[in-house]
This record gives C-alpha cells, sequence and structure tokens, in this order.
C-alpha cells in the first residue's frame, strides 16, 4: 500500500553543501604541492558532491516521485518543493492531476446484436501511487485499454434505441444519468487495482454503425409516423363521438344508424387526411 514519506531535507541546505565541499576541494588541490593526500581528499570531497547532487528532487504541484531502494519500495513523496533524498533511490515520477481520456468512437454489438459506434470521454487521477507504480506495467495505456473494455461491455448491456413507446427498458440513447453511472461504476472496478479513482464517464458519441445507418432512419421515421398516425385518430374518433353526442341531446337533426355512419365516415376522413379536404354542397335533402 502507499506511504508518503515527508521526513526529507531541504534540497537548499543540499546546495549549501555542495558550495562548500567543492570550495573546500578547490582549496585543497590549488595547495596540494605535489602531495597525494590532499588531491585524494579533494577527489573524495567532489565524489561527495556528485552523490548529493544526484539526490536532489523537485516535487512540482500535483505530482509525486516514487522512491525504491534496491527494490524495496520506501515511499512516496506528495509534499512539493525542493528536498535531498537518498542518492541510491530509483525515482518514478507519477502525476496526481486529473486526466481526460476521449476515446475515438468504436464498432460494438448493442443488446440486440445491432453494430453502433460509440465513443466515451473519461476523467480520471491517480489516487494510489504504490498500484499505478506496480500493480500495472504502464499505468496509462491500462486506462485506455480497460475504457475500451468497459464500452464494449456497456453496449452489451443495453439497446440503442427503444421503438416501442410503452415498453420503458434503459437505453444507451434514452439511459441518460443511469448509462452513465453504470459506464463510471464498470470502470471504476476495473482500474481499482491501477489505483485510478474514476471522477466521471460519460457517452461523447453514439450512432448507428454505417451499414444499417440508412434502415434504421427509415425505421425511426416511420415509427414516428405511425405514431403520430395513431394520436390523430385517438383525437379524431374522440371528436366524432362528442360530435354525435351533441347532435343527439341538442336534438338539431334525426339520424338513423346508415346516416351516423355515413357521418362518421366523413368526419374521420376530414380529420385524418393529411391534406385539405374539397367540400361537396349538397343544395338537396340529406337523401338526395
Amino acid at each position: 500500500m502507499e506511504k508518503e514519506k515527508k521526513s526529507l531535507l531541504s534540497g537548499y541546505l543540499s546546495v549549501l553543501v555542495i558550495i562548500i565541499l567543492v570550495a573546500v576541494a578547490i582549496y585543497l588541490m590549488a595547495n596540494a604541492n605535489d602531495n597525494f593526500t590532499p588531491m585524494i581528499l579533494a577527489a573524495i570531497l567532489l565524489l561527495a558532491v556528485v552523490l548529493i547532487a544526484k539526490g536532489l528532487i523537485v516535487v512540482n504541484p500535483n505530482e509525486s516521485m516514487v522512491l525504491v531502494l534496491f527494490g524495496e519500495y520506501k515511499g512516496t513523496v506528495k509534499k512539493n518543493g525542493f528536498f535531498f533524498v537518498n542518492p541510491f533511490y530509483v525515482r518514478k515520477k507519477i502525476t496526481l492531476r486529473a486526466r481526460n481520456l476521449n476515446r475515438e468512437p468504436i464498432k460494438v454489438n448493442d443488446k440486440l446484436g445491432n453494430p453502433i459506434m460509440i465513443g466515451i470521454v473519461l476523467v480520471w487521477r491517480v489516487s494510489d501511487t504504490f498500484k499505478a507504480a506496480f500493480e500495472v506495467d504502464d499505468y496509462s495505456r491500462f486506462v485506455d485499454i480497460q475504457s475500451e473494455s468497459a464500452t464494449r461491455k456497456l453496449a452489451g448491456h443495453y439497446a440503442y434505441d427503444n421503438f416501442d413507446d410503452e415498453q420503458k427498458e434503459i437505453t444507451l440513447r434514452a439511459g441518460g444519468e443511469e448509462v452513465h453511472l453504470a459506464l463510471e461504476r464498470e470502470l471504476a472496478e476495473r482500474l481499482a487495482m491501477a489505483g485510478i479513482n474514476v471522477m466521471e464517464a460519460r457517452i461523447s458519441y453514439l450512432a448507428y454503425s454505417s451499414e444499417i445507418a440508412g434502415a434504421m432512419l427509415r425505421r425511426q421515421q416511420a415509427t414516428a409516423v405511425v405514431a403520430a398516425r395513431t394520436k390523430i385518430v385517438e383525437g379524431a374518433v374522440s371528436m366524432v363521438e362528442l360530435a354525435l353526442n351533441a347532435l343527439s341531446k341538442k336534438g338539431i337533426i334525426e339520424l338513423d344508424e346508415d346516416k351516423k355512419a355515413s357521418m362518421v365516415s366523413n368526419l374521420m376522413v376530414v380529420l385524418c387526411s393529411d391534406k385539405d379536404t374539397t367540400p361537396v354542397v349538397n343544395t338537396g335533402t340529406l337523401y338526395q
């Protein structure tokens, strides 16, 4: 598990030590006078300068430094600043900033087997540097591959669209927040092992694949026409019923069954037609 390393030496103090050691080494070499002892001491001081310089690190805001000594994890530096650490540490910089992944649309099959194109946008950040550094080989590539896998699984659980108005099944197009939450949960489970926190996941692109897009468009148009016609017929029936009841209640005219049928037929034609009707004026009686 991740452990934060907090006991750190100041890098500025280390730079001051380097300056002093360099100055002493130069002084010893300048006053050696063919004496090997000062030269050896100067060489040792310069070696110490190299080691100290190698141990200097800079940690920027929203960045971290994972420290490993001879294969053993020693901790993670998250504090911002200029520090000195053991020069033999192997250091790996891991950013803690929020990052975006905008995946290009990929072709998948929805729950009904229809080929669709779907793309997602993922906002994520590293929450556990130990897992990000050691549980996976490359955490950025891991996020990319797992996001594609999660997208394919999501598409397989939902249909692209719902053409039956009475059916309440959630779809990719109309699922809204529920589909997005399902995507976030799936990604969170997959990326937890790499110490990745999923901040947000959304479908950014959704369409039928090109080979069936035309047929599906015609199907959508036909469904819309049928739904509209259904509403028109329901309204027309109500209006005809209202007219017949009003005529009967007020006693304006007495109609036998044949004339009622003829009147209903005419009214239904007028009300349900998608074009303006041409009226026929009868100058005689109803029976002529």
